[in-house]
């Protein structure tokens, strides 16, 4: 059995990690299991998650109602084919999806993973047109310091400066980008941070399919809170002008923010919806795309008789179970108070930060807590720190951030938050 510098050394030369290179310099740590909010590591150290896993674990590792999911799901079948199949997971995940986003969104489409489901919901917009007769609109207008993820149509939606995908601008499609909105989530609202969304839209609505944001927080393009009137004059314009709006809750949709959807604060409803991430508690990925009976209907007469996507894993069952299993935990307890909890000591315990000379901001809304340098973070140096501290944080640029399990206790919450203190105090 080979040894853990043996693992590592492996991993290094020949594994790719996320926003990495070969051989791999900065910092891996070996996991050996992980339960609750607690990740293993492989040399003896336990780390409590401060990131739920990129946003996904909201009931923490190993939970015992998704194992039993899982298992129960296996011994029926772990996958079929969608094509011309169903089956009982599919039909009541779509069943409960409905149940909890907005009433018009009556339509699911089960994709592989949050990029894959923004592909679907940017295709979907503009076959849609192409079926109402209009098929010159294939453009789509979104806003400044966004991310969508990284595969082809999502990256051109993408921030094009600080979206990490500068490198392709000249082979992606060009967008439309309006000014980000500067009128904070608990501020004043600035009626002009609609304006430069509102003179795309009077210019080029002609060509525009669909605008598409993630409603009141840009996650990893800053992780920016903004006003919910934003979200609310962007659906007025969007009907004004004939266009669709998609809203990209992969990141805030399932409780996050203080609401089931982020779109909840504005209390509108897109055409289309993207979710992902917690929606199978990290369990195994999945993602849906969903929309209302008055799109969907379209396909069916439009010159394809179809809506031309089909991924093969689509509907996964053992996904699909586990992720009903999920949603349905979510429903079983508080879970508003919940967040409620973990915000208001987020703000009580981050708040000191915002006298250390290295930080420019801190914020929080929801189970969201950020802590906004002047610089960028060095991640060779402060990943292992975080580490030596016990917690398990993924800095990036210059956030130090964390979305923690929503079964966080406050003790290990206060540690997430005490790490973050001293190692920024050091910076």
């Amino acid at each position: 059995m080979q040894s853990l510098q043996q693992l590592l050394e492996f991993d290094r030369q020949h594994v790719w990690h996320p926003y990495a290179a070969l051989p791999n310099d900065l910092p891996v740590f070996a996991v050996e299991s992980a339960r609750g909010v607690r990740i293993q590591l492989m040399d003896g150290r336990s780390l409590i998650d401060g990131i739920s896993s990129w946003w996904t674990c909201i009931h923490g590792y190993s939970h015992p109602r998704l194992t039993q999911a899982a298992h129960a799901q296996i011994d029926r079948m772990s996958h079929v084919m969608f094509g011309g199949l169903t089956h009982q997971p599919a039909v009541d995940l779509s069943r409960k999806l409905i149940a909890m986003t907005p009433d018009a969104l009556q339509q699911v489409f089960f994709c592989d993973s949050g990029s894959v489901a923004v592909e679907v919901a940017m295709k979907m917009a503009v076959q849609y047109w192409h079926n109402c007769g209009l098929p010159q609109k294939q453009g789509f207008l979104t806003i400044r310091n966004g991310y969508h993820g990284d595969t082809f149509a999502a990256m051109s939606v993408c921030d094009p400066e600080n979206g990490m995908h500068h490198l392709f601008r000249q082979i992606v499609t060009q967008q439309y980008f309006a000014e980000s909105p500067r009128s904070g989530f608990d501020r004043d609202w600035q009626p002009q941070d609609i304006d430069s969304f509102a003179a795309l839209l009077a210019e080029h609505h002609d060509r525009i399919a669909a605008a598409i944001f993630e409603p009141v927080v840009q996650n990893a393009g800053g992780m920016r809170f903004y006003h919910p009137e934003y979200v609310r004059e962007a659906k007025a314009l969007c009907e004004k002008y004939q266009v669709l709006l998609i809203l990209d809750e992969i990141a805030t949709g399932f409780g996050r923010t203080g609401k089931m959807f982020a779109c909840e604060h504005a209390e509108i409803c897109p055409d289309i919806l993207c979710v992902g991430k917690a929606l199978s508690g990290g369990f195994t990925s999945l993602a849906a795309t969903l929309t209302t009976r008055e799109i969907s209907e379209t396909f069916a007469a439009g010159t394809a008789g179809v809506f031309m996507h089909g991924p093969t894993f689509m509907a996964n069952p053992l996904a699909c179970a586990v992720a009903l299993e999920n949603l349905t935990l979510l429903e079983s307890y508080d879970w508003q108070a919940k967040i409620r909890s973990i915000e208001s000591q987020l703000k009580t315990e981050l708040e000191p930060c915002r006298s250390l000379p290295a930080v420019k901001d801190v914020r929080v809304l929801g189970a969201i807590g950020v802590v906004e340098l002047h610089h960028p973070v060095d991640m060779k140096a402060i990943q292992p720190r975080f580490v030596e501290e016990g917690v398990w944080l993924r800095p990036f640029g210059r956030l130090i951030y964390t979305m923690p399990p929503y079964i966080i206790q406050p003790s290990e919450l206060t540690a997430i938050t005490t790490a973050i203190y001293k190692i920024v105090a050091e910076i």
